[in-house]
């Protein structure tokens, strides 16, 4: 038992204190955090006003006349819905290095492109959240706002996208948690994360188990962390509706 145990500080000293390596996990773990709040700021951005142009057509396009606003509606659908397609169905670690390696080639901002990269993706996942809040708010909101003489946009945005954004706000929380994961494939362009990190300490001492294990354990830690404050986030929202 005791030689088990001074093995486990040897592996622990070489992988953390000596030459302060525990610098790259807490590097990394800054960067993840980075790069998670800040793309899922540009996802619940992006994807609301995509949610609103999508439940806009799906609810007003067909009865509309034909004219200029049913052909601006119609185009900025359809380019919605190639944007949905092409984002959902390509995994995000190609999409990131198309934008590293392709779109911003000449820029060595890793840690920006990733921030870009992720949120356009994360767009995609919550203008579908958000179109699903927003087709859940009954249609008499929306005639009651154009009553009060509000216009359609000012009706959206003033009652209809609130009301829409408190119900679906778990499912947004929750994709914060989802997005902390998939930034974990950040490390293929060699942005400094948390999982490359731990990756940069395997690579400097051998020895995969104790960094690999430390990576998974932050991770979980997180994701406990976020879950519980999520859970908490549903229950006052709960009891705010009696």
């Amino acid at each position: 038992m005791s030689e088990w145990f001074d093995g486990i500080k040897a592996q622990f000293i070489l992988n953390f204190v000596e030459k302060s390596r525990w610098r790259y996990l807490l590097t990394g773990l800054f960067n993840t955090l980075k790069i998670t709040f800040f793309a899922v700021l540009i996802g619940i951005a992006l994807g609301t006003v995509i949610a609103i142009v999508r439940s806009t057509a799906d609810r007003n396009l067909n009865a509309m006349r034909h004219g200029p606003g049913r052909t601006i509606l119609s185009f900025f659908d359809k380019i919605c819905r190639l944007y949905l397609t092409v984002v959902r169905g390509t995994p995000v670690v190609i999409q990131l290095m198309i934008f590293y390696y392709v779109i911003f080639a000449s820029s060595r901002n890793s840690v920006l492109i990733a921030i870009i990269s992720f949120g356009l993706n994360s767009a995609a996942y919550v203008a579908e959240v958000v179109r699903g809040g927003i087709m859940s708010v009954d249609i008499g909101q929306t005639e009651a706002g154009r009553s009060l003489g509000f216009n359609y946009v000012q009706t959206m945005w003033l009652i209809v996208v609130p009301q829409a954004l408190k119900n679906v706000l778990p499912a947004l929380a929750n994709e914060f948690i989802v997005l902390l994961k998939e930034t974990s494939v950040a490390g293929y362009v060699a942005i400094k994360d948390l999982t490359k990190g731990g990756d940069i300490i395997r690579g400097a001492t051998y020895s995969p188990f104790m960094p690999l294990i430390a990576v998974a354990l932050i991770y979980l830690v997180l994701v406990v962390f976020f879950s519980w404050l999520v859970g908490k986030l549903e229950r006052r929202l709960r009891n705010s509706d009696h």
